[in-house]
This record gives structure tokens, sequence and C-alpha cells, in this order.
């Protein structure tokens, strides 16, 4: 029996679609036959366009965060598919500015493929593209998969700190090199006590026993490479944290951003818990939190679950990470 509200099976993320757009019509437009949002407003400055895309299932991303001081346009694709080709060039057509159109993409096979057949497009028609990619799931950093680390929770906080470098005229190869550096310092990781359910049969993806935690899950339902017992709030935020800690490895003086990130169905409740023990953890090491998010971001349809993400900053970075924004999702 299916779970969510539709009007037909199939119907969901277009419907969707159609009423992002007229909620948010002041901030975003919507093209409907090539499937892409703008932003209504940017920055007379912005010399680069700043595109993003990606399987529908994860709001607010992509298409939450598109906007002033963000991202210029965004690509859904189906319920956690990749966008098509054709969606992404038009749509870099769209948003390109005098120095070109920088995607930021989710280090997954078909967004890989479809950004990259885009980009060939592109610079064909002499439009300079460059990409930064979204590789900071730790528990998929692994000689054993060959694709590499998953994109996953950073992709919202590259987007927020390349947004407002944007804004300030940086040019398109100064943007890849600031992206491909903070993506560098970010580090993700998830667990759920339930998967999602799939919008066709309204199965879950996965089973978990009573007690059982998904430890290391993605944002598309991947099962982790263990299952561990559940145990305390505080026990598991301590692993993550200390997981994350160990791979970005900062420095007493280095400034730590912090996303803990709903993946659809835990409570802001949970999450302001799950937040308190974060900082218990981060105190404990000598580690700095100098910014923070609480909140559903990054979700996967109503996955049981959450996310921590760790971007270790510089003062430019905060810099950029603080500048105004104004999006649907996003607004300081």
């Amino acid at each position: 029996m299916a779970r969510y509200f539709e009007n037909e099976t199939g119907e969901l993320v277009p419907d969707a679609l159609s009423g992002f757009a007229r909620a948010h019509a002041d901030l975003v437009a919507y093209d409907p036959r090539d499937g892409f949002f703008t932003a209504r407003h940017s920055s007379p400055a912005r010399k680069v366009g700043l595109l993003s895309g990606g399987g529908s299932g994860h709001e607010p991303l992509h298409i939450g965060y598109v906007g002033t001081g963000m991202l210029d346009g965004a690509c859904p694709g189906r319920v956690f598919a990749s966008p098509h080709n054709r969606q992404i060039f038009r749509a870099s057509q769209a948003v390109a500015g005098p120095d070109g159109v920088l995607h930021i993409v989710k280090n997954y096979t078909g967004d890989r493929i479809n950004f990259g057949i885009a980009a060939e497009r592109l610079a064909d028609e002499g439009i300079l593209c460059a990409r930064v990619l979204v590789d900071d799931d730790l528990a998929s950093d692994s000689d054993e998969i060959s694709a590499g680390r998953r994109g996953t929770g950073a992709t919202m906080l590259l987007e927020k700190v390349l947004g407002g470098a944007a804004d300030t005229g940086m040019g398109l190869e100064g943007l890849m090199k600031l992206g491909t550096a903070v993506a560098s310092r970010c580090r993700t990781l998830a667990a759920a006590s339930a998967a999602h359910h799939s919008p066709i049969t309204g199965e879950p993806a996965f089973e978990l026993l009573a007690g059982e935690l998904e430890y290391g899950v993605g944002i598309h339902g991947e099962r982790a490479d263990r299952t561990r017992k559940r145990g305390s709030m505080g026990a598991l935020v301590e692993d993550m944290a200390d997981a994350l800690l160990d791979a970005l490895c900062p420095g007493p003086d280095d400034p730590v951003v912090a996303l803990v990130n709903g993946l659809g169905s835990v409570t802001s409740l949970e999450l302001y818990g799950i937040f308190g023990e974060l900082g218990r953890v981060l105190d404990a090491r000598h580690v700095r939190l100098a910014r923070h998010l609480v909140g559903d971001y990054v979700t996967a349809l109503d996955m049981r679950g959450f996310s921590l993400t760790l971007m270790v900053a510089d003062r430019d970075t905060l810099g950029f990470y603080d500048a105004p924004v104004h999006t649907p999702a996003l607004r300081w």
C-alpha cells in the first residue's frame, strides 16, 4: 500500500515541482519543458552561474537553494535519479554568466555522466564550464568502491560557500579551485533506524531488526557495510563525530562548520539532542565550532535517520558562508 499522498503513481515529482514553482514564484522560475529552475534575482557582480541538480526526494536539496546568494539554477531528476543531460545543458545555457557556468555535482555515476555530457555540449557552444565534485561520505571511503566516496550532506554547504564567493565576482577557475579545496575538507556520516519507503511499492528499501541501526547509510537507501546495536544516542553521536574528526584532522585553531541533518522522519526534538551531543564531543576534543545548522537540509524521502557533516573552514570560507542568502529553504 502506498504511503505517499499523490494523485497517481508517477505524478509525485511533477506535481511537487509545479507546486514548488507556485509557492516560491517570487524567488524562482520553472521551465516545465526542459525541467529546471532558475533564480529570479542574482547579484549583478556575478560572472559565473552556479548550477547543481540530482534526484528528487532529497528536498530541499537542490531546488530549495536556488536564489540570491546560492544557486542560479537546479535540475531535479526523478526520485533518486540523475537529471537528464538535456536538462543540465538547457539550464546551463540559461544561467551561464560572462565567465561561464560551474556545475556542482554529487559523486554518483549517473550525475557524473549526465553533467559530463552537458559540459561537452556547452564546450561545443563556446560556453565555459567547470565542475566541482562533492564526495564527502565517509562510509563509502574504501578502496573496494571504485566510484569513490558518495556526495551527501556537504553538497548544501558547498553550494552556500560557492554562492557567497560567486557574489564577489570570482571567476570560473577561482570558484572551481575554491570548491575543490572546500570539498576536500568536508566529511559526512549517516545512521538510520529505518529505511525510506518506495513511492512505487510503498515498501521499505531494507529491513532492520528491533534495536538495530544501519551505520553509514546512503541518501538513496544504500545499505552500510555494517549494522550495529542501537545503544544510546550519545554513544552513537560520539562514534560518528570521532570518525569524522579522525578523517579531517582539524588543528586546534581550525574552525569547523557542523550540519546536523535529518533524513526525512527524525523529529526536531531528536535533532537538537543530537546537536547537543555533537557539541559535547567537539568541546572534549578542543575543536572550535564556528557555525552550525540543525534541521532537514538533505533528506532521503521518509528515511528515519540523520547525518552529521563537518567542514573545516578558514577565514575566507567562513566569510563566504556568512554572506547574505535568500532562497526558498535558506535565508540570512
